[in-house]
């Protein structure tokens, strides 16, 4: 592995595929090298672009992220694995832990959790590449830093909100400078009005976004929501 850190994003969403690859750009020592929608297609470029690192989802059309993480160790290939999604189902989450996976961050997530994730990724990768033999605190270190990052420990969200789209929902706001309506948020996203205002009460009790009331020349305010920084 060279000075930089070669990243493939395997998401099925392709506007958070999008928003991981903005993440990345401003990370020093990582580049995105390919970007793939499905597990077959991912498969692929594996194949072709052998890349250091894959953040990887695990619902696709075709198949589970977890066919891939099969693959990659059925291939015997020097690639790690950083699991990115919604899905925190105890088989899902024991696959990852007993195939060596790097690290998993919960979806929704923020670009300080996405940053921190990827910088812990990338001591643990100078510590391994500096010496033949490692001293207790490198060892602990490279067992320790475990970001698992996600609203998880808050327990289980109440009913009519779906993990998935609120990790949805979330990404979204995350990348919108200047706010979001709940009717803007509804089109982008294919669901209904009622639905993304019922998904941004929710957020605004998590403290995960607050709204703002803008003034325009005519009619009432709008009330677009941002996310706390």
């Amino acid at each position: 592995m060279g000075n930089t850190i070669e990243v493939l994003i395997v998401e099925d969403d392709i506007r958070i595929a999008q928003i991981h690859e903005k993440f990345i750009e401003q990370i020093e020592g990582f580049k995105t090298i390919g970007m793939s929608h499905t597990v077959e297609e991912a498969k692929i470029w594996l194949d072709t672009i052998k890349p250091d690192l894959i953040l990887l989802d695990i619902y696709f059309a075709d198949n589970l992220g977890t066919e891939l993480i099969d693959y990659i160790r059925q291939k015997d290939m020097d690639t790690d694995i950083i699991l990115i999604t919604a899905a925190a189902e105890v088989e899902i989450v024991k696959k990852a832990y007993a195939s060596g996976v790097i690290d998993f961050l919960l979806k929704p997530l923020t670009l300080q959790r996405f940053t921190e994730c990827l910088l812990n990724y990338k001591e643990k990768k100078t510590i391994l590449n500096s010496t033949d033999r490692l001293q207790a605190e490198d060892i602990k270190k490279l067992w320790n830093n475990l970001t698992y990052a996600g609203e998880i420990d808050k327990g289980s969200n109440p009913k009519g909100i779906d993990s998935v789209t609120k990790g949805k929902v979330v990404t979204y706001i995350q990348n919108c400078d200047e706010g979001i309506t709940a009717e803007k948020l509804g089109n982008e996203i294919g669901i209904s009005r009622t639905t993304a205002r019922r998904y941004l009460e929710h957020l605004m009790d998590e403290k995960v976004i607050f709204v703002e009331h803008i003034y325009g020349y005519v009619g009432r305010p709008e009330r677009r929501y941002f996310i706390k920084k």
